[in-house]
């Protein structure tokens, strides 16, 4: 007889009923995500994020954001740039899940660097990406499923993070060519059809939030990248023979979320971080300052 797969018997998701073999290997280096109910947060853990690793990560739905969360003119100051896309969006849901998307990004960028969030100037990149402009060294990245948002931000590096339901099922015989390394295949082979899927789900939302961080998206080949599946021993970014292709400057992460969502998340280190205060007011490098003043007072 057959050893069952824990996975066809338990939930895989389920940290307490798991064998820990089958826990994600999720880096210390990353914030563990946060519910964030609307614009009341909490946004503190956001901030204490920040400090302690430089990066934050939050989870909201859009029915936790008022659809009118302010006068007109209040939420046109609010808004910023995004007003005029907001005032021409004529449906309603469409108009209450986008400001509540616009929201979530300035009210966690807002806690990552301590200031309000209609102080922010927030504008898109060509593909459509999110930036803070005056705040090159912070990265942000946004996604969206069903009536769940997230927002990632980072200090270190780039941010890619990525939610899919955590019942959905991706056929492993159909799709293990164009999303599986050789190494991630022979390692999902071994496993019965529920470990498959559940394997496959967060292969797939760790390398959709990986390929975002890098800004390429789809436009990236998954099966040219892998990641450790359930069964490895290995924690990082892998080559598509299973050996490490870093050296720790990326750290991922796959998340519960919201009892029925998975999330992952992508973040760089490049190295240049040199503190972990991130407010606006306090932000700036003292050395640069020292420099700026030295030559403000002797322009010779």
């Amino acid at each position: 007889m057959n050893q069952q797969d824990p996975y066809d018997r338990q939930d895989p998701y389920d940290r307490h009923d798991r064998h820990d073999r089958y826990a994600p290997r999720n880096s210390p280096l990353l914030s563990v995500p946060v519910h964030a109910a609307g614009p009341d947060g909490p946004w503190a853990d956001v901030a204490e994020g920040m400090v302690r690793n430089g990066n934050a990560c939050i989870h909201t739905t859009w029915d936790e954001w008022p659809a009118e969360p302010a006068s007109g003119a209040a939420l046109r100051r609010l808004l910023g740039r995004d007003w005029v896309r907001y005032r021409d969006t004529a449906d309603a849901t469409a108009r209450h899940r986008f400001v509540a998307s616009r929201l979530a990004i300035r009210y966690t960028a807002a806690a990552a660097l301590g200031t309000g969030p209609a102080e922010l100037d927030l504008s898109y990149k060509p593909g459509g990406r999110p930036y803070l402009r005056g705040f090159d060294q912070m990265d942000l990245s946004l996604t969206h499923t069903d009536d769940l948002i997230a927002v990632g931000i980072s200090r270190t590096g780039r941010i890619g993070v990525d939610t899919e339901p955590a019942d959905r099922r991706l056929a492993f015989d159909l799709l293990q060519d164009q999303v599986c390394t050789p190494a991630e295949r022979a390692e999902l082979a071994a496993l019965g059809e529920r470990g498959q899927a559940a394997g496959m789900l967060r292969l797939w939302t760790l390398k959709e939030a990986y390929t975002k961080a890098l800004g390429l998206g789809l436009r990236m080949g998954f099966s040219e990248f892998g990641f450790a599946t359930a069964t490895s021993g290995e924690t990082g970014l892998l080559a598509p023979d299973g050996t490490p292709a870093t050296h720790g400057e990326w750290a991922f992460g796959t998340y519960p979320v919201a009892g029925r969502y998975l999330l992952s998340v992508a973040c760089h280190d490049a190295g240049l971080d040199t503190s972990r205060d991130s407010a606006v007011a306090t932000m700036l490098d003292e050395g640069f300052v020292a420099m700026v003043s030295a030559a403000l007072l002797d322009p010779a």
